[in-house]
C-alpha cells in the first residue's frame, strides 16, 4: 500500500492492489456530499481483432444492460439519486458513477456484479448490436464530415490498431458478432486485474478501501487466461509497430457538406513519451483559442477559413498532430493545405517566444486544475495517470508541462512537420 499526502490542490490518495490484481486508489474528498466509483478498463479499439473491431464500444453498452441480480443498472443508480456514464476511446474504457455518498457501497456492489456477473444474452447482445448501428448511422454517415476519423485513421496507419476508431473498421463486424464472440471479450479483458478501481468520497481512507475490500476482496480472477494483459503490461503488449511512413498521403472524397475542409496529420509520438508535453504544445500554439497562430492569421487576417484547430490524438502508442479547417467560398483545398502547411513549417523554422509559449502554458495549467475541482474528475485522474504508470503525474503534470521549453517545442515541430509524413484529407463539395 502507498500513501502519498500532498499539500495544497494537491491530490491526496492511497493506492492498494488486491489479492486478485484489482488496483484500487481512494481519495478523501470533503469539500462534497457525493461519492463517485471510477473504474477505468485497460482495453480500448487497440486490443481488438482486426476482424472484429467495435467490440470495446459495444461494450461500453452491454455493461449498462444488466446482470441477474441487477436487471437495470440505471435504474438502481437513479432511484439513489445518482448518475452514471462510460466512454470508450483507442487505449481504455471508463465507467463511473456518482451518488450521495449513503449509496457508496451500492455503487460499489453494483461495479462488482457487473464485472462478475453480466448478463451475456442473445437478447441483450440483439439490442445493443441494435443501438451501436443506429449511432453509426446518426454519428458518422448521416452527419457533415462525420466519417472524418473512418477515412483519416487508416489513411495514416497500415499496420497499427489505430487504424480504425472506436466504433470499428465495418459496422459489420458489430452487427454480425455471435454471443460467443463477446462472452469471451468480457472474459478476456473484465477482469480484476485489468480494471483500475478510483473512490472519490466524504469518507476517510481506511473506509472506502474497507467497502472496495467488501465487494471485490473475494471475486477471484477466475477468467484468466494464459495470454492475458493486466493493465501495467498492456502497454508493451506485441501490437504490430507501424513503419515509418515514406511518402505524403493524399485522399479527396466529395461529400454533402457546406464548406469544403482540409485535414492534414502527422504521425507523433504517445503520450508516454517525454517529447509528448512539448507536441501538445505545439497543437496549443498553433490551433488554441482566438489569438492562436492558425486562428489569428488563417481566419482573422486572410480570411481563408471559416474555423481552424490543431490538435494531438493522444493515445498512449505514437498517435497524431491533425489540423484542420473549413475553408471559405472561393478558396481551394489546395490553397488551405499550403496555408496549414506554411504555419507548421514556420514554427518548427522560427521556433516559439517566451511570452507566447508562458502563454499556452499557463492555459494548460488553467484547464488543468480546473479539471480537478470535482471529486468525479479527480477519480478519472487518478485511474487515468496509473493507467499511464505514474500515478503522481496526476499533481505533477502542470510542473512536467513548466519544464517544457522554446527549444523543445521547436525540435518537437520539427520532428513532427516532415512532408513525406503528411497525411491529407479533403472533403469537396457535391454538386
Amino acid at each position: 500500500m502507498y500513501l502519498c499526502t500532498l499539500l495544497g490542490a494537491m491530490i491526496e490518495y492511497v493506492k492498494h492492489i488486491l489479492s486478485n490484481g484489482l488496483t484500487v486508489l481512494t481519495h478523501e474528498a470533503w469539500d462534497t456530499p457525493m461519492a463517485t466509483v471510477n473504474m477505468l478498463y485497460a482495453v480500448g479499439s487497440r486490443n481488438e481483432d482486426p476482424q472484429r473491431t467495435g467490440f470495446a464500444h459495444l461494450f461500453e453498452h452491454l455493461m449498462f444492460g444488466g446482470t441477474r441480480q441487477v436487471p437495470d443498472f440505471d435504474r438502481v443508480v437513479s432511484s439513489l439519486g445518482g448518475e452514471s456514464n462510460a466512454f470508450t476511446n483507442c487505449d481504455y474504457t471508463n465507467y463511473y458513477v456518482t451518488l450521495p455518498v449513503d449509496g457508496l457501497k451500492t455503487a460499489l456492489w453494483l461495479e462488482a456484479d457487473r464485472m462478475g456477473g453480466l448478463e451475456l444474452t442473445q437478447k441483450a447482445l440483439e439490442v445493443q448490436q441494435h443501438v451501436v448501428t443506429e449511432e453509426y448511422n446518426q454519428r458518422y454517415m448521416n452527419q457533415p464530415y462525420g466519417d472524418k476519423w473512418l477515412l483519416l485513421r487508416p489513411l495514416c496507419y497500415k499496420v497499427h490498431p489505430y487504424r480504425w476508431p472506436t466504433i470499428g473498421a465495418d459496422i459489420r463486424h458489430v452487427a454480425e458478432a455471435s454471443l460467443d464472440d463477446v462472452v469471451d471479450f468480457h472474459r478476456r479483458w473484465y477482469r480484476p486485474d485489468n480494471a483500475i478501481l478510483a473512490v472519490a468520497a466524504p469518507m476517510k481512507h481506511e473506509d472506502q478501501l474497507a467497502l472496495v475490500n467488501d465487494e471485490f476482496g473475494m471475486m477471484n480472477d477466475e477468467s484468466r487466461t494464459p495470454d492475458s494483459h493486466s493493465s501495467f503490461t498492456i502497454h508493451h503488449s506485441s501490437l504490430p509497430v507501424e513503419p515509418v511512413q515514406q511518402e505524403a498521403r493524399h485522399l479527396t472524397v466529395r461529400r454533402n457538406v457546406p464548406l469544403p475542409m482540409v485535414t492534414l496529420a502527422w504521425p507523433m509520438c504517445g503520450s508516454g513519451d517525454a517529447m509528448f508535453r512539448a507536441c501538445d504544445l505545439v497543437s496549443d500554439v498553433l490551433g488554441n483559442g482566438e489569438s492562436s497562430r492558425l486562428v489569428r492569421r488563417l481566419v482573422h487576417e486572410r480570411g481563408l477559413f471559416s474555423e481552424v484547430d490543431a490538435c494531438v490524438t493522444g493515445e498512449r502508442d505514437p498517435g497524431l498532430m491533425v489540423l484542420s479547417g473549413k475553408l471559405r467560398e472561393g478558396v481551394t483545398t489546395d490553397e488551405g493545405a499550403e496555408a496549414l502547411r506554411t504555419e507548421a513549417r514556420r514554427l518548427a523554422e522560427e521556433g516559439v517566444g517566451e511570452y507566447e509559449l508562458q502563454k499556452v502554458i499557463n492555459k494548460y495549467e488553467n484547464t488543468f486544475v480546473y479539471s480537478q475541482y470535482k471529486a468525479a474528475d479527480r477519480a478519472l485522474g487518478l485511474c487515468y495517470y496509473t493507467w499511464l504508470c505514474d500515478t503522481e503525474l496526476v499533481n505533477r503534470e502542470p510542473e512536467e508541462y513548466r519544464r517544457v521549453t522554446a527549444v523543445d517545442v521547436q525540435r518537437a515541430a520539427q520532428a513532427i512537420f516532415v512532408p513525406e509524413h503528411e497525411n491529407r484529407l479533403d472533403y469537396e463539395c457535391q454538386g
